[in-house]
């Protein structure tokens, strides 16, 4: 039952990177979008998130009470040293959560209109750099529990260049996921090659924050090379990536929004497959070598079988209703269009 918890860890992970990725995504290309083209971004945008905004933090909630329940000793490790960036990425998500709904349907339109929109679009872009920031931490060696003062307890496990890049290069992958799921929602030509060419620029960006992460993992002797490239799974989920990505380039001209969805995330899967094949079971690396595995310090046998099987009941009712709920959303557009 162990790994039955740990495929469903694994995939909420991923799956709130991929919504919640193009979520976050969405105020991202905005703050990035000149002015005279801010008005039809942010109306493609709202028709894009619509489906999955509502329920994209679900996935982060089910890996926290995963982590929480069932392997509470990695749960408090991270939760204690990495505090400063969860509370950091947490307040983003409160304050982006609560400016979207008071900018879309506040009863009044007035001047604090100005006031939700930065709100909105600065929460957006600081929410996943956190996020990364705390992944990269957890296996960058850095947590440190002999340590004695604040500073090397709990900022310097955190504060360096490859979990700063990894915070970077998680900001990039979201605004790519949100110009791949835009392009679908566009009403005209136009538009749609406007974002088109916005999934191009995104796509170098990512590549360019790609090779700063590999450059900061350099300076701070992280082998991330050898992470990533040393085992043959890792080596064949880059080169499907690669692959996948030269397949979109040309696809991106063309009208095929599921195709172009599928292809995005397929990469992301990739990335996070080659990222985290090469620890396992490990999940924290420690300072001193010490690790934190998935398989050494889980809960109670008991505890992990309760939690498999609410997790296995839980998503026969969550999926229908999560596929439901995608389904309604773009019936309501299709209505609104005609």
């Amino acid at each position: 039952m162990i790994y039955v918890v740990i495929v469903f860890l694994w995939a909420a992970i991923l799956l709130y990177i991929l919504l919640g990725g193009a979520d976050f995504g969405a105020g991202i290309i905005e703050l990035m979008t000149a002015k005279s083209n801010k008005s039809r971004t942010r109306k493609t945008m709202y028709k894009a998130i619509g489906p999955i905004w509502e329920a994209n933090h679900m996935w982060l909630i089910i890996a926290i009470v995963i982590l929480f329940v069932g392997f509470p000793k990695i749960y408090t490790t991270v939760s204690v040293y990495l505090h400063i960036p969860l509370v950091c990425m947490l307040l983003g998500i409160i304050a982006r959560g609560t400016a979207f709904v008071f900018r879309n349907y506040d009863a009044v339109k007035d001047e604090m209109q100005n006031i939700y929109t930065p709100i909105f679009v600065y929460s957006s872009l600081i929410t996943p750099f956190f996020l990364g920031v705390i992944a990269a931490s957890s296996v960058s060696g850095r947590i440190d529990p002999q340590a004695t003062d604040f500073l090397s307890a709990y900022v310097f496990s955190w504060l360096n260049w490859f979990s700063v890049a990894i915070g970077v290069f998680t900001v990039s992958i979201c605004g790519y996921l949100a110009t791949i799921f835009i392009i679908g929602q566009t009403e005209n030509e136009s538009d749609r090659n406007h974002f088109v060419r916005k999934a191009y620029r995104a796509i170098m960006v990512v590549m360019l924050c790609g090779a700063l992460v590999f450059i900061s993992a350099y300076i701070d002797n992280i082998p991330l090379v050898l992470w990533i490239f040393g085992d043959a799974p890792g080596v064949i989920a880059i080169f499907a990536a690669s692959i996948s990505l030269l397949v979109m380039l040309p696809a991106l001209n063309r009208n095929k929004p599921i195709l172009l969805r599928l292809l995005a995330g397929f990469q992301v899967t990739m990335i996070l497959f080659a990222a985290t094949y090469t620890h396992f079971p490990d999940i924290v690396l420690l300072k001193g070598g010490n690790n934190l595995s998935l398989l050494t310090h889980q809960g109670q046998a008991k505890t992990i079988a309760s939690l498999g099987y609410a997790l296995l009941i839980g998503s026969i009712f969550i999926l229908p209703a999560l596929i439901y709920l995608i389904y309604s959303f773009q019936n309501k557009q299709e209505e609104i269009k005609k």
